[in-house]
């Protein structure tokens, strides 16, 4: 064999081995850091130290977790990431983490608190009702309290119910009060007198489909949303009637919405078993 067959034979058997194992290393740092976001932000995941790296559209997991439910929960996580599609699970299980410093599990509930109060404000000002409310939202361990002046009863109790009806929220402490100068300045103003520029389409959709989401009363899979010039119109599937009436007004309170149709919306037939 000559020297250069000898040489392009050899440079063929070490390719494999100087060739990068991902072609696209930018890729792979933004499905690391989604899956480690995703992973911190689950309630049961976040207290846990897990590390994560990725190479092309596979994950390896490394770390301990207290128990086997953990450790399958980490890999459903990992792979409901867009963009994985293999999970090397190296997690180990210890269950002596039952008595870990409680650091880190306060921690986790600071922030479950933080964003759970950052879902009830987004909401909050969505709506055409609490949009301009200076209603301060706090939340500890799922039971939020609001503050706050308004300048109607139906602001008051608005919040209430977005509060009361968003997903891991508990309790709540309505102690939003009424403001009588504000109540009889508001009282100028034509009821449902269109304040500001007629949000676009796209985002008064979101919006429905978003607070579909935060809400704990409702499937947002199942629910469409279409609108025209904020005419909006619902379909999909809901399981009882009191399910479409929450959903109609949802939609109907969101900031540029001028009317809402719900025809299209069916309620679940029930089977006999």
């Amino acid at each position: 064999m000559s020297f250069f067959i000898r040489t392009v034979v050899l440079a063929a058997a070490l390719l494999p081995l100087c060739t990068p194992a991902s072609a696209d290393p930018v890729q792979d740092a933004r499905l690391q850091g989604a899956l480690q976001t995703a992973l911190t932000l689950n309630r049961m995941l976040n207290p846990f130290r897990i590390e994560v790296e990725v190479d092309g559209k596979q994950a390896r997991l490394s770390g301990e977790v207290e128990n086997d439910v953990e450790r399958q929960l980490a890999e459903h996580v990992a792979l409901a990431t867009r963009g994985i599609e293999q999970v090397d699970n190296q997690l180990r299980v210890n269950a002596q983490l039952v008595e870990r410093p409680l650091e880190l599990r306060a921690y986790a509930q600071r922030l479950e608190d933080a964003t759970l109060a950052a879902v009830i404000r987004a909401r909050l000002l969505w709506s055409r009702v609490t949009e301009k409310a200076p209603i301060e939202v706090q939340s500890s361990a799922g039971v939020v309290t609001l503050r706050g002046k308004v300048d109607s009863v139906e602001a008051k109790e608005l919040a209430g119910v977005v509060a009361r009806t968003t997903d891991g929220v508990y309790l709540v402490n309505n102690l939003v009060s009424l403001d009588t100068a504000a109540m009889a300045k508001a009282r100028e103003t034509p009821v449902g007198a269109p304040i500001g520029a007629q949000p676009s389409d796209s985002w008064i959709i979101d919006k429905i489909q978003n607070s579909y989401r935060f809400s704990r009363n409702l499937d947002g899979l199942n629910l469409k949303v279409a609108s025209e010039e904020g005419l909006v119109r619902l379909s999909g599937e809901v399981v009882s009637t009191e399910q479409k009436a929450i959903a109609v007004e949802i939609a109907r309170q969101i900031i540029g919405v001028r009317g809402v149709d719900a025809d299209m919306l069916k309620v679940a037939t029930k089977v006999e078993g």
